[in-house]
């Protein structure tokens, strides 16, 4: 999707050459006018896929998921990284490992909003190694629920993430796929 890689472009910042910093669009303060877009994108990838559900992860991938799920006319839920007093007990979860803050986390989804019946399509913000969206690919498996497909914001494509998922069976489709972040420039895909 040009119009995210040129945002990339635009306001992205590469940090130790590994982090792409994006917070000023995507992922603490959000142009929704992109998330609208992107949800466009996705729909158009995953139209014919008779999507009932969206699942995401807390925090960042929520405002995608949130625009994605207005195109499809479906719900959100999306998985919890922390089990407050108010969380369901019964609930689906998977450990997962966060690349950015290199921490892993149990996350869950209550057992009362994901079913055998549902064709769950999991966004997020980033793919790169591929845990957290192994986890969500899990949750759904757990529920007896089909997992419809992947859709990604920006997928750093030198890493594993991909094939980790491709290996469980599962279409990954990205919206920007960076092939390298050498010498404070983007390359995509």
């Amino acid at each position: 999707m040009r119009l995210l890689e040129e945002k990339i472009e635009k306001d992205g910042e590469i940090i130790g050459g590994s982090v792409l910093k994006v917070d000023s669009f995507l992922n603490h303060q959000l142009d929704i006018n992109l998330f609208n877009e992107m949800g466009k994108e996705f729909k158009r990838l995953f139209g014919e896929e008779n999507i009932t559900k969206i699942l995401t992860i807390e925090t960042s991938g929520i405002a995608i998921a949130a625009l994605a799920a207005l195109h499809f006319n479906v719900p959100v839920l999306f998985a919890k990284k922390t089990a407050g007093s108010n969380m369901d007990p019964e609930c689906y979860e998977a450990r997962v490992y966060s690349y950015t803050k290199n921490k892993e986390y149990t996350v869950r989804a209550s057992k009362r909003y994901i079913s055998k019946d549902d064709r769950v399509l999991i966004i997020d913000d980033f793919l790169a190694s591929g845990s957290a969206v192994k986890g969500l690919i899990q949750i759904v498996r757990d529920a007896g629920a089909k997992v419809a497909g992947v859709g990604i914001a920006i997928e750093k494509g030198f890493e594993s993430g991909r094939k980790a998922v491709e290996e469980l069976g599962v279409r990954v489709e990205s919206l920007a796929i960076i092939e390298s972040m050498e010498d404070n420039r983007i390359k995509f895909k």
